[in-house]
């Protein structure tokens, strides 16, 4: 089964070097090849880093990941699921309703430590990797 990544992890990962759970289970979904990246990511992960250096370094070990297309379609998918979402008094960012929607459309888990994703996964077909 593949995994797509949300930021949270990467962040928690690869920019606080924190050692937790989030470490060991991403490291064993990198070696068996189950990780899932996609452009949105890799941009919101590469933003704000005001070190040239450290941008360069993080840019270095994302370049492991291809970003899997995103398609018209998940675009579609993405708005559905922001407007349905907001019917239910859910807000979300559009990056967050287009990893739901890119995962469904793919078939993927999202493995993801931010909380409002359990909040769109009651009203979205997402389903949360929990390791």
């Amino acid at each position: 089964m593949k995994i797509l990544v949300d930021t949270s992890i990467w962040s928690l990962v690869l920019r606080r070097n924190q050692q937790s759970d989030y470490v060991e289970k991403l490291t064993d979904l990198i070696l068996s090849s189950q990780v899932v990246m996609i452009g949105p990511i890799r941009q919101e992960l590469l933003s704000g880093i005001s070190s040239k250096k450290v941008y360069e370094d993080l840019k270095s070990r994302l370049e492991h990941f291809d970003d899997s297309p995103i398609t018209k379609s998940d675009y579609e998918t993405a708005a559905q699921y922001y407007n349905l979402c907001r019917s239910h008094g859910i807000q979300g960012s559009h990056v967050d309703f287009l990893i739901c929607a890119v995962a469904v459309n793919n078939n993927l888990l999202i493995f993801t430590a931010d909380k409002d994703f359990e909040y769109y996964a009651q009203h979205l077909p997402i389903r949360i990797y929990k390791g």
